[in-house]
């Protein structure tokens, strides 16, 4: 079998964040084979970066048993996926005064770095079809987590009429195949939690509709508790921010709230991330302070990669894809 990944990484990566790049890589692809499990955390704009054209992949291929994610990176692969040809690149970004900016949003693009979505094609699009999912669910008395609203759409086939990029892109398509488990915490911080809140608000629908952020941490926990035994569940974390402070702290919690002496710490634990250690920041901690948080053990396998995601994540993810 042609491994090019892995013969260039293996050849070429051998120092400094280059070297834990591959380390990382070869640890995760340990883990899978010992039996473990794996959780994977997509903090950031990594749907808009277009990770899902891989990520899609590790999700059908059984190599990610569990994602939390923000809000933003679960309705933004949808974007994505019903209005691509309406998404403009900035290259030039760093050059944009206010007043380029402003010209930007009057044409109804909001720019995420180099990436303009287009609020019409894109956030408008879905929403007009998950409020329909919302307002139905209220309607019989249901309640469900924002990702199971967002997987009844897609399986509903109602999104199919405007795929502009290969179904096979879309890691939400190949997560709602699979009814793989997702948290998103601060689920209220995006578009569609923003849309949400307005029709509560305007009384048209009732905030139980949506499951919580609690009952979100209890799901994880009843998840986490079933999942751990054996080899256990690894921590796989893109950025930083809520997408990983939150569902780490499922084993601390476990333990120390619900007194539960015997659940395993997350046994390995790799973290992407171009924010440098630094004081008091979270995204910028090295993983052994995790000890002292009752998250990580003295012999989880840990590993840093100080970079930028949309350069190493791909990279990683094809070399589990190729040795696993």
């Amino acid at each position: 079998m042609s491994k090019p990944i892995t013969e260039f990484i293996e050849k070429y990566y051998l120092h400094f964040n280059a070297a834990a790049l591959v380390d990382a890589s070869k640890g995760y692809v340990a883990h899978l084979k010992d039996g473990g499990k794996m959780m994977i955390t997509l903090a950031g704009a990594m749907s808009t970066a277009e990770l899902g054209k891989i990520l899609a992949e590790m999700i059908r291929q059984d190599k990610v048993d569990f994602i939390s994610c923000t809000g933003a990176n679960l309705e933004e692969d949808l974007m994505n996926l019903v209005a691509h040809s309406h998404y403009e690149r900035v290259p030039h970004y760093r050059d944009l005064t206010a007043q380029d900016e402003w010209a930007l949003l009057e044409r109804g693009l909001n720019r995420v770095t180099d990436t303009c979505i287009p609020e019409e094609e894109a956030f408008r699009r879905l929403q007009k079809h998950i409020v329909e999912i919302w307002k139905d669910a209220e309607a019989k008395g249901e309640r469900y987590f924002p990702h199971e609203y967002m997987y009844k759409m897609i399986l509903s086939g109602v999104l199919e009429q405007y795929y502009e990029i290969p179904r096979e892109n879309s890691w939400m398509i190949a997560a709602a195949e699979k009814n793989l488990p997702i948290v998103v915490p601060g689920w209220e911080d995006s578009t569609m939690g923003n849309i949400f809140t307005s029709y509560c608000i305007k009384g048209e629908l009732q905030f139980s509709t949506m499951k919580s952020g609690i009952e979100y941490m209890a799901y994880l926990a009843d998840w986490y508790t079933k999942n751990s035994g054996g080899k256990g569940v690894g921590f796989f974390q893109i950025g930083g921010g809520i997408a990983g402070d939150f569902p780490i702290c499922v084993v601390p919690m476990l333990y120390q709230d619900m007194e539960m002496h015997d659940i395993p710490f997350w046994s390995y634990f790799c973290q992407i991330s171009d924010s440098t250690t630094s004081y008091g920041s979270y995204s910028g901690a090295v993983p052994n302070e995790k000890i002292t948080w009752g998250k990580l053990d003295i012999t989880t396998p840990k590993y840093i990669v100080e970079s930028d995601a949309t350069i190493c994540a791909p990279l990683m993810f094809s070399y589990i894809l190729e040795n696993s």
